[in-house]
Formats: C-alpha cells, structure tokens, sequence
C-alpha cells in the first residue's frame, strides 16, 4: 500500500536530521520493508477507527454535512 521509494526517501531524511546510522548488520531494504509493514497494519487499525466514527448510525444527514464541510474547505480534492 505505501511506496516504498516514498518510505525510504522519508527515513533517510528523519535520520540524516537525527544523526542516525543504520547499523552494518541491518539491511536498509528489509528495514524500509519492516517499517512500511508495521505503518500499514497501524493504518488499516485506523482507517477502521475512522469508518466507525464518520458512519457512526448511518445519519446520511450527518455523513452530507460533513461532506459539504470538507467540499468548502478543500474545494481543489473535489473539482
């Protein structure tokens, strides 16, 4: 689900500002991978969390207005 390119260029910069170095003995693509697994499966938890949430009842009235918000606050994400 997540570009691994992406995850890799993010890490590499998180660590050159925190002054990280992976270590000889840990592959830098089994550890993008391992990573990337980890923040997929804590994503999935919250996309659930989130679905609970915005259908929470399934008040259609609600679910509209909260479209309409987000429509007016992010109008370029719905042209």
């Amino acid at each position: 689900m997540l570009d691994r390119d992406v995850v890799q260029e993010f890490l590499e910069e998180r660590f050159e500002e925190n002054e990280i170095q992976i270590p000889k003995e840990i592959k830098t693509n089994d550890l993008i991978e391992a990573f990337c697994l980890y923040t997929e499966d804590d994503y999935y938890e919250w996309l659930k969390d989130n679905y609970k949430s915005f259908f929470e009842g399934l008040d259609w009235n609600l679910i509209k207005e909260r479209m309409e918000h987000y429509k007016e606050t992010h109008k370029q994400n719905f042209e």
